[in-house]
């Protein structure tokens, strides 16, 4: 099994929704450190959308299901 990591913030209810679907993901705080941040921007080639998911080392923008 891989490791998921979800890229977000605390208060957002997509993140929420995504860390719900996936309570075996770590979990990176973009708002914690700059360094995050950059990393978040790097896998979703620029774009400034939450949750980032990277699974099997292929990053997914944004969280749809249960929407």
């Amino acid at each position: 099994m891989s490791e998921i990591i979800i890229y977000g913030k605390s208060t957002c209810p997509h993140t929420k929704r995504a860390l719900a679907a996936h309570p075996e993901a770590r979990f990176v705080d973009i708002l914690a450190s700059e360094e995050n941040l950059q990393e978040m921007l790097r896998l979703s080639d620029g774009q400034r959308r939450i949750p980032v998911i990277v699974e099997n080392g292929k990053a997914c923008v944004g969280f749809k299901r249960g929407s």
